[in-house]
C-alpha cells in the first residue's frame, strides 16, 4: 500500500472532511448506514433529514451536486427492482394513476429506494473524500482482518493493470480487422477471456515470487499509523449521533 492510487470517486480537495481520519470516516458511515437502516419506513420525514445531513456534509467537504448525482446512477438495477415491488406484492391494492397497485409493496418499495439511496449517497461521500490508500489504512486501524485488507489492496494495485491487458488485446483485435457485432463472434470473446485469466493468473504467480523472493511472509508491513485526536472523532461522530436523534424520535412518533 505503498503508492498512491487515485480513482474516479475521489475529488481532491482541503476541506474538514477530507482531512479527517480516514478510520473516523469509515466508522461515523458505517453507524450513519446502520441508524438509517434501523429507521422506520414510516417515517418518512426522517429520511429527509437524513438527506439534509447528507448535503450539509457535501456542503462542507465541497462536493458538488452533479458529481454526487452522477456517482448515484450506480444504484439503478436496486431503483428498477424496488420499482416492480408495488406491482408483484400481494395484500391490499390501491388505485395510482389508474394502476392498481398493492400498499404493501409501495412501503417496501419506498423502503428500498430511500434507506438504498441515503446508503450509496453517504458511501459515495466517503469516497470522494477519501484516497483508497487511506481508506485501507483506515480498514487496518479499525482491526479489520489483514487478509482482507491484503486482499483489497491488490485488487486496487492491478485491477488497472488488468484493465489495461485487455484494452491492448482490443487493440490486437481491432487491428486485425475483428469487430464483434453478434452471437458468431462470441466464440473469438471467449478465448480472449480465458487468455486474459491465464496472463492475469502467470502474472500474479510472478508477483508472488516476487514479494516472497523479498522476504513477504504473508503480512504487508504499516507504512503509516493512522491516529485521530478526540477531536476528530468528536466531528465525526456529528453525523451518526444526530441521525440517531432523528431515528429515536421517529421511532416515537410512528
Amino acid at each position: 500500500m505503498g503508492a498512491g492510487h487515485a480513482h474516479q470517486l475521489y475529488r481532491e480537495g482541503r476541506s474538514p472532511v477530507h482531512t479527517l481520519p480516514p478510520h473516523c470516516k469509515i466508522a461515523a458511515v458505517f453507524c450513519f448506514v446502520v441508524v438509517v437502516v434501523s429507521t422506520p419506513r414510516e417515517a418518512v420525514w426522517a429520511f429527509g433529514a437524513y438527506a439534509l445531513l447528507l448535503a450539509g456534509v457535501a456542503a462542507v467537504a465541497r462536493i458538488p451536486a452533479g458529481f454526487l448525482l452522477r456517482r448515484l446512477l450506480i444504484e439503478i438495477p436496486f431503483v428498477a427492482f424496488a420499482l416492480l415491488m408495488p406491482f408483484v406484492a400481494e395484500g391490499e391494492r390501491t388505485t395510482v394513476l389508474g394502476m392498481s397497485l398493492s400498499q404493501s409493496g409501495l412501503w417496501s418499495a419506498w423502503n428500498i429506494l430511500a434507506k438504498g439511496t441515503l446508503g450509496v449517497a453517504a458511501s459515495v461521500l466517503l469516497a470522494s473524500t477519501t484516497e483508497l490508500r487511506s481508506l485501507l489504512l483506515g480498514l487496518q486501524r479499525l482491526r479489520m482482518p489483514p487478509l482482507m485488507v491484503q486482499i483489497a489492496s491488490f485488487m486496487i494495485r492491478y485491477g488497472d493493470v488488468i484493465t489495461d491487458e485487455m484494452r491492448r488485446m482490443r487493440i490486437a483485435r481491432r487491428s486485425r480487422g475483428f469487430e464483434a457485432r453478434g452471437i458468431q463472434h462470441w466464440g473469438v470473446l471467449a478465448k480472449s477471456a480465458g487468455a486474459l485469466f491465464i496472463r492475469s493468473y502467470e502474472r500474479g504467480e510472478r508477483v508472488h515470487l516476487a514479494m516472497v523472493s523479498r522476504g513477504y511472509t504473508g503480512t504487508m508491513p504499516v507504512i503509516d499509523e493512522v491516529t485521530a485526536s478526540r477531536t476528530q472523532w468528536t466531528y465525526a461522530a456529528a453525523l451518526p449521533l444526530t441521525a440517531l436523534a432523528v431515528c429515536l424520535t421517529g421511532w416515537m412518533l410512528t
